[in-house]
């Protein structure tokens, strides 16, 4: 009898976690990459009362290094977390590109996908307003994708990420990869690829946050970048903790989406 009512304790928390992690209205997609030919893939996650007939934001989450695109599909880190509850809250269609999986950081390639998932998607369901974030590698390459497709991005959000790829120090060898150079053989690529450079670009409304004492992906390159965009864009929002690291949590991640969220829809 006991043995029989762990049993069914536990195959009933087996199904919530499923649930939780699996839900009905989440699809694994996968395509072929205009760019090569490759098979990639991006989460989807529609509203749990989708209705196909309306328009929709489209929220992108960009996971960071080392990662897929299950960190922020169902991963259970803070700045995830606050993207899924606030798509879930404004009926937003939720996308979390691979864009070239672990090591990305927004080369011409994981660029080339990203382009063409939000094609995809708008072409599949009414879009009203695209929405592109992340964090760390996500957040670096929410801001380069945003400066590269100002025309296709209506808001920002940017959770510890950095805004300049020649100053930058760390993974070297893997933006090199995604890069295709170092810095000192094509420093152009590296420059175009640097939110900022490019400040005037950011005209939607964007939110940053930053930690002081983040050594991973230091705060200086944005704090420098939201000081001018501050001046151009009165829809500009910096969560900046003197105290914090390499991590935003969940009440100021949510504050960032809601600040762009809102913004964006007026």
């Amino acid at each position: 009898m006991i043995r029989a009512a762990v049993l069914l304790l536990v195959f009933i928390l087996g199904q919530i976690g499923a649930s939780a992690q699996d839900p009905a209205n989440i699809r694994d997609v996968t395509f072929e990459a205009e760019v090569d030919g490759s098979v990639q893939h991006y989460v989807q996650i529609l509203p749990k009362e989708f209705n196909p007939s309306e328009k929709h934001h489209l929220l992108v989450a960009l996971h960071g290094h080392g990662s897929d695109r299950w960190q922020f599909a169902t991963g259970d880190i803070d700045q995830a977390r606050a993207a899924r509850d606030v798509a879930e809250e404004h009926d937003m269609i939720y996308v979390s590109p691979d864009y070239r999986a672990s090591t990305s950081w927004m080369g011409p390639k994981a660029e080339r996908d990203v382009v063409q998932i939000i094609s995809r998607v708008k072409k599949q369901f009414s879009i009203d307003k695209v929405l592109v974030s992340g964090a760390s590698m996500g957040g670096s390459s929410s801001l380069t994708f945003a400066a590269l497709h100002p025309e296709l991005v209506d808001g920002v959000v940017s959770i510890n990420g950095t805004a300049n790829h020649l100053e930058y120090e760390n993974f070297q060898g893997a933006i090199r990869e995604s890069f295709g150079g170092t810095k000192q053989e094509i420093p152009m690529e590296y420059k175009n690829r640097s939110a900022e450079y490019f400040p005037e670009r950011l005209t939607m409304p964007i939110a940053i946050t930053a930690g002081g004492r983040d050594e991973t992906v230091p705060p200086d390159s944005v704090l420098r970048l939201a000081k001018i965009v501050e001046k151009l864009n009165p829809d500009t929002l910096l969560l900046y903790r003197p105290e914090g690291g390499h991590s935003t949590n969940y009440e100021d991640s949510r504050q960032a989406y809601e600040f762009v969220v809102d913004k964006m829809s007026r």
